[in-house]
């Protein structure tokens, strides 16, 4: 394995550790506050960051940019998660999580006005089977989705419209700018709600949760970003898209090892169907040649 790969693998090692982070801060401290703080610290690291790389974020210029990033892929996106960690374990939001590629290719035809093959288009019906299979049969014997799944589906489209929009906006700016203004941006709703949305007396920090907010506030968000970065312009964006499908696995083995959790076998079918419909909703058109 190159250099590059052991960089994305360990990308979404650190991501995965979010999921688990999440799970053992739910009952500590509400999503709302977890997610203003992450941000707010998030934030405050990328600021420096890039001061010291004598860099400045176009907060004025692109203010409609990166707002609309931030609201969605700092604010809803990790909200949402941390809402569903609440009722969901750790294994199972990571595999649902695993839908994220599905939902980025779907959108991309929406906005980007992308052509997938129709291997992609089978994938992503296969993630979304994955899913009803997942979350809906399992062990009580029919559909019964929770609130906490339906708030993981909605944040896997959260971050797929978070990356399409981004695309769309990399023209003007490079990959670690629009990530620190989508950032600083995404902390101002998070502080908002964390402010008007946190009841009084409704956080019990213990020290393995103050270990975990560190977690999610560094190296899930600030450490992950810099090293997927590395991987990409290693090996090359179309080769890292495929890394992705790792999160997922990454999820349901540490929450096994760490928090004890079970998979049914009809969750391990699902999870099995979400991660092989990813990767097909990864392939892309191969270019036409001209003869």
């Amino acid at each position: 394995m190159t250099k590059g790969a052991l960089l994305l693998t360990l990308a979404t090692l650190l991501w995965s550790g979010n999921y688990i982070a999440g799970r053992i801060l739910a009952p500590a401290m509400p999503a709302f506050l977890l997610n203003g703080v992450r941000w707010a610290v998030s934030a405050a690291l990328l600021l420096i960051i890039m001061t010291a790389k004598g860099k400045r974020v176009p907060l004025k210029a692109y203010w409609k940019e990166l707002s609309l990033l931030g609201f969605i892929g700092m604010f809803m996106f990790s909200t949402l998660t941390y809402l569903g960690l609440h009722t969901v374990p750790a294994a199972q939001a990571g595999m649902i999580s695993g839908t994220m590629p599905a939902a980025i290719l779907l959108l991309g035809v929406i906005l980007l006005r992308e052509r997938p093959t129709a291997v992609a288009w089978s994938g992503m019906a296969l993630s979304m089977l994955g899913v009803v299979v997942l979350v809906g049969a399992g062990s009580t014997g029919h559909f019964a989705f929770s609130i906490g799944d339906v708030d993981l589906v909605v944040a896997a489209v959260s971050w797929g419209l978070y990356t399409v929009l981004g695309k769309r906006f990399s023209r003007g700016m490079d990959a670690l700018t629009m990530t620190a203004g989508a950032a600083l941006y995404g902390a101002i709703p998070s502080l908002l709600a964390s402010l008007l949305l946190t009841p009084g007396g409704s956080v019990h920090m213990t020290p393995i949760a103050w270990i975990s907010l560190l977690y999610v506030s560094t190296a899930a968000s600030v450490i992950a970003y810099f090293v997927w970065t590395a991987g990409v312009n290693m090996i090359g964006a179309s080769r890292s898209a495929p890394f992705i499908n790792l999160l997922p696995v990454w999820t349901v083995v540490l929450g096994i090892l760490l928090l004890g959790e079970r998979l049914t076998l009809s969750e391990s079918i699902g999870g099995a169907i979400i991660v092989i419909g990813a990767l097909l909703a990864n392939t892309r058109q191969k270019p036409r040649t001209s003869r």
